[in-house]
C-alpha cells in the first residue's frame, strides 16, 4: 500500500522548513508557501520594517481580516439561503395543501 503523506521543504522568510503533507495538497502547500514568499517581498518594498517578524506579523494580520472577511459573507449567504428555502418551502406547502 503506497503512503499518502510526503516528506517537502518550503522556503519561507528565507528559512527552510521541512514539512510532512498528504500528497494530494502537496501543490496547495507549496502555491501557499510561494504566495507567503511573494507577500513578504510585497511587504518588504512597501513598509519599513526591523526583522522578518515585522513582515510575517503583517502578512498573518492580512490573511486572518480576508478569513474574518469571508466568514462574515458565509454566514450572511447561508441566513440569506435559509431564509429564501423557508420562502420557497411555505410557497410549496401552500400550493400542495390546495390540491
Amino acid at each position: 500500500m503506497q503512503d499518502k503523506s510526503l516528506d517537502i521543504k518550503v522556503l519561507i522568510a528565507g528559512r527552510p522548513y521541512k514539512m510532512n503533507v498528504q500528497r494530494e495538497q502537496e501543490g496547495l502547500v507549496r502555491k501557499a508557501a510561494g504566495y507567503v514568499e511573494d507577500a513578504i517581498n510585497s511587504f518588504a518594498h512597501s513598509y519599513e520594517y526591523n526583522d522578518q517578524q515585522d513582515l510575517l506579523a503583517m502578512i498573518a494580520l492580512q490573511n486572518a481580516v480576508g478569513i474574518l472577511e469571508m466568514k462574515e459573507k458565509k454566514d450572511f449567504r447561508e441566513k440569506e439561503m435559509e431564509s429564501k428555502l423557508k420562502e420557497i418551502d411555505k410557497i410549496l406547502s401552500a400550493q400542495l395543501s390546495m390540491e
